[in-house]
């Protein structure tokens, strides 16, 4: 069985790798070629192209990266033509993946698409897109099944990989010894994994976290930094807020970080449904450049939350902060809220513990056996 996947930047690659190990499990001689990151080449897909050549973000940013990234969708299309593949999977990254699984699927060429673009917050006219771009859908989330169900496109819901992977169970103490902070209450402090964010957030996070720390004299930061190339933007926001001193910093390891927090501050993004599955009790904000914002809000986005979690719960449970929104003194305020609230952060951790039991289906597996049994179809 030959299989040709296409993943954009990390969280791709990282859904890449554990749909090829588990497909290897019950198809050993089983063969991935394509756009790939390191650990999808770790699991064995021989890479043509890295998987951070689509790693562009934003609405308006991306429109310089267009005539690069048509010629290397041809490039594939041409490829995959010539010798193809049993099965095709696009990983994430829709507004690629999608034009590529209309041209090979109009080719004869079995498609999936693994992660439901968000047709429920904006652009729900994907949907006609998706129904003639892929033969079936692997859905992370459990509302999204009912969407594609109601438009008769073939979808299955798999469960969320990072719902699989998280601990159950914590031990905080362990935590944060191993990280070596102790006693007293800690805030975990993401403002972002890229530049671009960290720019942007980083000194309105590192404000709050000055208000912070002026009212609670015990109280400690720990921020995971998620590259290299930012501990110097964000020591010198920390610096100019004049908190720097009662922030710890560590490089990478963002998931243990916020298993030893108390409570987690952060840009808004994958890293908001981890804080959530393990339990945390959290507050998060998120910025756009001005022109990118300007589209979003002509364009209208459909959904009142913006945070995963708050889309997944009955009750919105996160404080969100978003464009002008994000003020140091709201945000402080908030954050303030659940640190003197033990029994609030006691429920939000029993709600986010039933949400991780709700997710965690065994998403690799359950997706391999999709796409094996696409392959297989005759």
């Amino acid at each position: 069985m030959r299989i040709g996947l296409v993943a954009g930047e990390s969280s791709g690659d990282l859904l890449g790798a554990g749909l090829i190990r588990a497909i290897k499990s019950h198809v050993p001689d089983a063969t991935f070629e394509g756009v790939a990151g390191p650990a999808m080449v770790a699991a064995g897909c021989d890479p043509w192209e890295d998987a951070e050549t689509l790693a562009v973000f934003g609405l308006l940013e991306p429109l310089m990266h267009i005539p690069r990234l048509l010629k290397l969708r041809r490039s594939l299309v041409k490829r995959w033509r010539t010798s193809p593949p049993d099965v095709f999977v696009g990983i994430d990254a829709p507004d690629f993946n999608l034009g590529l699984e209309k041209a090979l699927r109009k080719s004869g060429i079995r498609t999936a698409h693994y992660v439901s673009p968000t047709i429920w917050v904006w652009r729900a006219g994907r949907i006609k897109t998706i129904r003639k771009a892929a033969d079936r859908v692997l859905c992370i989330l459990p509302f999204e099944k009912d969407i594609y169900d109601q438009q008769g496109i073939d979808a299955v819901f798999v469960g969320h990989p990072k719902a699989d992977s998280l601990p159950a169970e914590i031990d905080v103490v362990s935590k944060r010894a191993a990280l070596g902070l102790t006693g007293g209450l800690l805030v975990a402090v993401l403002p972002g994994s890229r530049v671009s964010e960290v720019s942007r957030l980083g000194p309105e996070f590192a404000a709050a976290a000055a208000i912070l720390a002026a009212q609670r004299v015990q109280l400690r930061f720990v921020t995971p930094i998620a590259s290299p190339k930012l501990r110097p933007i964000f020591e010198a926001q920390l610096a100019a807020a004049g908190v720097a001193e009662r922030f710890t910093l560590i490089d990478g390891d963002s998931t243990d970080v916020m298993a030893a927090a108390d409570v987690v501050f952060l840009a808004s993004g994958t890293a908001a449904l981890e804080s959530a599955l393990l339990g945390k009790p959290t507050v998060a904000a998120y910025a756009i450049g001005k022109i990118s914002g300007m589209i979003a809000r002509l364009i209208g986005l459909r959904n009142e939350y913006f945070t995963m979690p708050n889309l997944l719960t009955e009750t919105p449970l996160i404080p969100e902060f978003i464009q002008q929104d994000v003020i140091p003194e709201a945000m402080a305020e908030a954050v303030a809220a659940m640190l003197d609230d033990p029994a609030r952060r006691e429920s939000i951790s029993r709600r986010f513990a039933t949400l991780r039991t709700e997710l965690a289906l065994g998403a690799d597996e359950r997706a391999a056996s999709a796409v094996i049994e696409l392959a297989r179809k005759t």
